[in-house]
C-alpha cells in the first residue's frame, strides 16, 4: 500500500462489503494523520446501515462524521475509531486518540476531531467510547434521582452502560432485563441483577428500554409506576411500532422519552457541548470492569465476512476491530 492512500470498508449493498483503497488528503498544519489501532461495530444503527434499514426522512441526519457516500450504498459508514497519531501538532504526535471516523486504516481529519485518551485508558477499551456517550445522554434526558428503582430493558453494550452509570447514584435498585441468560455473567461482572423478563420487578420509577425490539417497549408500559418515566434508547429506523397505548398509559400518567445521542438535552446545552461530554465518556471508561463488554475481536480483513453475523447474533456485545498497527 502506498504512504498515501488507505484501505477503508464500504457498504456496497443490502448486507453486502468489501474493502477498498482510498487516497489520504495532504495533511495540513491544523489536521492529524492517524494510524487506526482498533475499532468496532455498533450492534444497534449500524447494523441497519448494513440492511438498508435507514428510512429516506433520515438519510441526512443520520451521516456521520468523515461518511463518504449516500444512503443506502454504496458508502463509508462508522464511528468509532482508536488510533495513533504519526502526523500532527507537536502536542498531539504519538498522542492515543479517539475519533468518530468511519472504518479505515489510516486518515487524515482536523486535531479539534480527535480526543486524546486520559492516562489509565488502554485504546483496546476505548473502543465504548461512542456507547458510553449515548449511555450519559440517555441519564441526562432521564434525570435520575438518589433512591429510585430503575431498570434497564435490554443488556446489549448501551443497555449495560446505562445500568453500569445508574447503578453508582446513590440508593438506587437498578434491575437490567433481558430474555438471554448469557447476558447474566456479564450484567454480573459489572455489579448488577440481570433477570428474565418474567422475573422483573414491576413499579420501576424510571425505565430504559434499549432493546431494540418493540416487545420491550411493550415491557415498559406494563413495569412501569405511577408517574414513571421511560426513556426511549432504541431506534427502530424503517420499522413501524405499536404500542398499547390504550391500557393504563394515561391512567398511570406515563412519560415517554426519546434520547438520541447526536443533541445534547437543553438543560446540559449552557455548560457542555460535544467534545466536553467525550472527554466525560472516556474518562468513565478507565474502569477495568468495563472489559467485560468487548465479546470477541476480528482483524479489520475480515469485516466484510463478520457484519452479518454481529448483526443476527444477539449475545454479541461489542465486536472490536483489530488493525494491523494494533
Amino acid at each position: 500500500m502506498h504512504e498515501n492512500s488507505a484501505r477503508a470498508f464500504w457498504i456496497t449493498g443490502p448486507l453486502r462489503g468489501e474493502l477498498r483503497e482510498t487516497a489520504l488528503s495532504r495533511r495540513k498544519s491544523d489536521q492529524v494523520r492517524i494510524r487506526t489501532l482498533y475499532g468496532a461495530v455498533s450492534r444497534g444503527t449500524e447494523t441497519l446501515v448494513w440492511r438498508g434499514a435507514v428510512p429516506a426522512t433520515e438519510h441526512e441526519r443520520m451521516r456521520t462524521p468523515f461518511q463518504e457516500g449516500d444512503f443506502p450504498w454504496p458508502l463509508k459508514y462508522g464511528y468509532i475509531a482508536v488510533g495513533n497519531v504519526e502526523a500532527g501538532p507537536p502536542e498531539l504526535l504519538n498522542q492515543k486518540i479517539f475519533c468518530l471516523h468511519p472504518h479505515q486504516d489510516r486518515f487524515v481529519v482536523p486535531a479539534s476531531a480527535v480526543s486524546v485518551l486520559p492516562d489509565g485508558l488502554p485504546p483496546e477499551r476505548a473502543v465504548l467510547a461512542a456507547n458510553m456517550e449515548t449511555a450519559i445522554n440517555g441519564l441526562w434526558d432521564a434525570r435520575p434521582l438518589i433512591g429510585e428503582h430503575i431498570i434497564v430493558i435490554g443488556a446489549g453494550v448501551v443497555g449495560l452502560l446505562v445500568a453500569y452509570l445508574a447503578s453508582r447514584i446513590p440508593g438506587t435498585q437498578v434491575q437490567i432485563v433481558d430474555p438471554l441468560e448469557d447476558k447474566m455473567k456479564t450484567a454480573e461482572e459489572l455489579g448488577f441483577e440481570c433477570v428474565l423478563p418474567e422475573d422483573a420487578i414491576s413499579e420501576a420509577d424510571l425505565i430504559f428500554h434499549a432493546s431494540g425490539n418493540p416487545t420491550g417497549l411493550e415491557l415498559a408500559l406494563e413495569l412501569a409506576g405511577f408517574e414513571a418515566r421511560i426513556v426511549e434508547l432504541s431506534w427502530y429506523g424503517d420499522a413501524s411500532v405499536e404500542l398499547a397505548l390504550g391500557r393504563a398509559f394515561h391512567s398511570k400518567r406515563l412519560k415517554l422519552i426519546s434520547s438520541q445521542v447526536g443533541h445534547l438535552p437543553a438543560a446540559q446545552r449552557l455548560r457542555w457541548d460535544f467534545t466536553k461530554r467525550m472527554r466525560l465518556a472516556l474518562e468513565f471508561l478507565c474502569d477495568p470492569v468495563l472489559d467485560a463488554l468487548i465479546s470477541g475481536e476480528d482483524n479489520f480483513e475480515n469485516l466484510p465476512n463478520i457484519l452479518s453475523k454481529i448483526a443476527e447474533d444477539h449475545t454479541i456485545l461489542c465486536h472490536r476491530i483489530r488493525y494491523a498497527a494494533g
